[in-house]
């Protein structure tokens, strides 16, 4: 399912029995690793994080109903570069050492604690009505509306508009904004 969902797919459906989004991840990570996959925890738990937009997590009620209980998004942590090179601007041997140490607990806090992914409820179901808790990141709400026609689009940027209080337009990242303006430079020369 993950390898499949990594290459030429829009999206990936599945169903899944974990009570918790890490539950599900660490599922998944382990599942993984048992069939021979991948020999890391790290790198298997990347590849899952990788392609798990969001979770849509049913409950049951006591009467046997099911319903949806929360939507979450999964958001992939950047790793970042926080090392700095201060140490060159320092004068004093005590200073460059403290310098020295701050990369030091950076790399080790990086190589040992590092968060992968950070999972946050869009939507939640309370005393019988559902409630929008959070907003979608960035980079899904860019993919969802880039793969909308023009009718469902419209209508989600109202709901951005509403919800989040965000302006959203299909087709506006920098790739699309530099082959309009690749397009205009042509069509101007042209004319």
């Amino acid at each position: 399912m993950i390898q499949s969902a990594q290459v030429a797919s829009k999206f990936t459906l599945f169903t899944h029995h974990a009570k918790t989004f890490p539950d599900l991840v660490t599922a998944l990570r382990n599942s993984m690793l048992r069939a021979g996959v991948f020999k890391d925890e790290r790198t298997a738990e990347e590849q899952v994080v990788s392609v798990l937009n969001f979770d849509i997590h049913l409950a049951k009620n006591f009467r046997g109903k099911r319903y949806v209980e929360r939507v979450t998004e999964c958001i992939p942590v950047e790793d970042k570069n926080e090392y700095t090179f201060d140490h060159r601007k320092e004068k004093t041997l005590e200073g460059k050492l403290d310098k020295f140490m701050d990369n030091a607990t950076h790399y080790f806090t990086k190589s040992t604690n590092r968060e992968l992914y950070k999972h946050v409820n869009i939507l939640e179901y309370h005393d019988g009505e559902y409630i929008i808790t959070n907003k979608i990141s960035d980079a899904n709400i860019r993919e969802m509306i880039n793969n909308m026609d023009e009718t469902d689009a419209e209508e989600f940027s109202k709901f951005a508009q509403k919800h989040w209080n965000t302006t959203v337009k299909q087709f506006e990242d920098e790739t699309e904004k530099t082959e309009t303006k690749k397009h205009r430079k042509k069509a101007k020369m042209e004319i």
